[in-house]
Formats: structure tokens, sequence, C-alpha cells
């Protein structure tokens, strides 16, 4: 039975071009990128050096901009606390918005303990966040906005340049979590003002495990990991080589593909959704209807369980939200800020396409989609 994968957003698979790019770095280039002193060591370090010019490019930035970590939770946690920590005697206040990843949220949580005050902006029934909320939440005391380019869960693009506009004015720092914007639509630190952005290298078909911060020059940070003095003593650790190869043909592939790769994936998006639509009803689409990432769909079917659903396609991946949450029963706390009722949010299934997906694909999840709610809602005592 052929398998469909429609979870990308939570992981992608390793595109060919990214493995045959990683391997010498896998098996003869082995060297230490911090071994000065013989070629092994400098062909490492040329590897490091092209790769962070090839992900700079892709987010119009500086190459000694970019800051190699594990991925994008360390990413996160690296801005937050590295910039609360440096400004602390500037102030003790955060703002950021309550539909964030759980890395930018529990990071938040745990400065509170610390002493800090964070601000949790609400949002409105297609998750975005006002920019005026955030203008009026600055304090004297705020010294950063953490908010996130596009959500995970339902697709919605935050106004991040309006929002950078209003930080940059005020002095305030600007972290953007855009794991799931980069690569897929046009990002530009410079156009929308940031100064800390984080990217991951498996949500842009590179290997897990790596990722990048972009850090604003002169922009105050306390490094998290201290060692070495790698990474311009920005993270030390000694350096995943072959993931950061990985991670910067991932950006190479994704800045050539992205213009062509997004129309067909909004093709194939407005194939499903109408589909869907056509044969279903009672389906309501979470998340902005236009405003949004192009792979992203997030559809409520009501009279439905959304895990009963997703386990009656037995041979298509799709979940029921962020995979960094899935393992929890509650409701999904992005639909719960959106003012979707708990009923509706527990009926909410996330389809993910990427490049294996075809209309075929769609097609067929259609089909069986169509033949899974008929079968869940004839039990259902909700109906």
């Amino acid at each position: 039975m052929k398998q469909i994968y429609m979870d990308h957003n939570a992981t992608t698979p390793l595109d060919r071009e990214v493995l045959d790019a990683m391997m010498p770095y896998l098996t003869e280039h082995f060297g230490n990128p911090s071994s000065s002193t013989h070629i092994f060591g400098k062909i490492a370090r040329d590897a490091v050096e092209e790769a962070r010019g090839k992900v700079a490019r892709l987010i119009n930035a500086r190459d000694a901009d970019i800051v190699f970590t594990s991925g994008a939770t360390e990413s996160d946690n690296m801005a937050i606390k590295g910039v609360a920590w440096a400004r602390r005697e500037e102030g003790n206040h955060i703002i950021t918005c309550k539909v964030e990843h759980k890395a930018v949220l529990d990071s938040c949580k745990w400065l509170e303990k610390e002493g800090f005050q964070v601000t949790y902006l609400p949002v409105d029934r297609y998750a975005m966040v006002d920019p005026d909320d955030v203008r009026k939440a600055i304090t004297d005391k705020t010294v950063l906005v953490s908010i996130m380019h596009a959500n995970s869960e339902v697709g919605t693009i935050e106004p991040i340049k309006e929002i950078g506009e209003i930080t940059s004015e005020r002095g305030v720092a600007f972290h953007c979590d855009a794991v799931q914007a980069v690569g897929k639509i046009p990002v530009d630190v410079e156009n929308l003002k940031v100064d800390f952005l984080s990217i991951s290298g498996h949500k842009i078909y590179g290997p897990k495990g790596v990722g990048a911060l972009y850090i604003r020059k002169r922009v105050k940070m306390v490094p998290l990991m201290t060692g070495g003095g790698q990474e311009r003593q920005r993270r030390s650790g000694t350096l995943n080589v072959p993931g950061i190869v990985g991670l910067g043909k991932a950006c190479e592939t994704a800045m050539r593909d992205m213009e062509k790769e997004s129309r067909r994936l909004v093709a194939l998006r407005t194939r499903l959704l109408e589909g869907i639509m056509n044969r279903i009803d009672h389906v309501y689409l979470n998340g902005h209807p236009e405003n949004r990432i192009p792979n992203n769909l997030n559809l409520s079917f009501d009279y439905v369980e959304g895990e009963g659903l997703i386990m009656s396609l037995k041979n298509v991946a799709v979940s029921s939200g962020s995979a960094c949450t899935s393992q929890t029963l509650e409701p999904s706390y992005v639909l719960r800020a959106m003012g979707i009722p708990d009923a509706t949010a527990h009926s909410s299934v996330r389809f993910g396409l990427g490049k294996s997906n075809s209309e075929e694909d769609v097609d067929y999840v259609i089909d069986l989609l169509e033949k899974g709610v008929r079968r869940l809602r004839a039990i259902s005592p909700l109906v």
C-alpha cells in the first residue's frame, strides 16, 4: 500500500542534493574546523564558512551574523534568555503572543521564575497578532519582543514587518521564530527589521539536529553555551560540520526553488481544500484564508474526533497540530487562543504538503477523508 506523507510542517525528508553535499563530511572530510594547524581542519572550516554564506543569502543577512546551533529550540532559547540576561539592568519585561511555539513560551515561563515579567498578547480568530497591541504593550522596562513569522499549526503569517518597525522605533530587541516561513516565503531580515531570527534545518529538507540563529551586529546577547569560544564566542561547542553543510545546501536549494515550489504547493493546497469542501459538509478552515504559508492547511471536521479521523487514514501521515505538542490530549492551545471551541479544536487535522506530494496524492486523500468522516459521523453521539 502506498504511504503518503503530508506532515511536512513537522519535518521534511532529507533532500537527495543535501545528502550528497553532506556525505564527504561524514566520511573523508572529518576534520575539526577549530583545528587551524592542518589541512583537515581547514577543509572543514572552509565548508562551514561556505554554508554560513548560503544561510545568510537566503535571509539577506551578513555571513558574520549567522550562528549555527543544534536547531530552532536552541536558537529560540538562545535569543530569548540571552537578550533577557544581557539587558537585565535596563528592564525585565518581555512581550510575546499566545500562539508561539513551546520553545518560545516555555523560555518565557522560565524567565518569569527568574523575576522577569512577560506579556502574552492575544490573537484574532485567524491567529494574527495586532501590531497596535505590540505598540501598546511596550513599556520603558521592555527589553525584547518575540513573535513568530508563521504559525506552525495553522500557517498564518504574522505582520512581522509592521512589528519590526515598532520595535526598531522604540529601541526594543526583536526576535522572530521563522522556522515555518524560511524557505517557503521570502524572508529578509533587513526589510523585517528583526534582530534575531531562528532557522531549523529539518523544516527545509535539511538534516535534523542543526539550525541557525541570525544575530544583528551590536545587539547585546549573553551566550547560553560557554567553553571553547566557537562561533565568535556566541555559541561554544564543536561544530556539527556535516549538519551545517546540509543546512547550507538546504538553504541554497530553497532559495533556488522557492518561487516555483510555492506556486505548486498553493495549487495543491487549493485542490485539497476545494475537494474536501465540495464533498464533506461541516468543515472549517483554521488560520488566515489568504495570508498563510503555501503548504499548510488546517481544518476542523464537526462531529468527529481529529485523532479518530487521523487513525482512519492508515497510510496517510497527517497530524492534529504541532509535532512538539502531539503527545497531549488537551485541545490545541493555538486553536483555543483563536477562540475556537474545544469540541471544534478536537476535530482539527493539519495537512502539511511538500515536495513529494502530487495531485494524485491529494485526490486519494480527499477520497479517504470522505469515507472516514462518513463512517465516524455514523457512529458519533454528537451528530
